[in-house]
């Protein structure tokens, strides 16, 4: 668990957001019974080139408990 004084250091109100992000995506991993680690890499290698943005859909493949998701990120 991360306690309060860690959130100290983030030295910005968009530090700290983006480490609750990260904080985030590595609790649902844990959660779902991933390797947060292959998760993270996964999404930041592969997301960039998806058309999420056009299609927000193609979200639902990064989620944790997509069954390839969960092949390749266990």
């Amino acid at each position: 668990m991360i306690g309060r004084k860690n959130w100290l250091f983030s030295g910005s109100p968009k530090g700290a957001e983006a480490s609750a992000g990260i904080y985030t995506l590595v609790e649902t991993a844990k959660a779902n019974g991933l390797s947060p680690e292959k998760y993270i890499k996964h999404i930041l290698a592969d997301m960039p080139g998806s058309a999420f943005l056009e299609y927000p859909e193609y979200l639902d493949d990064y989620l944790p408990w997509d069954p390839y998701i969960k092949e390749i990120c266990t």
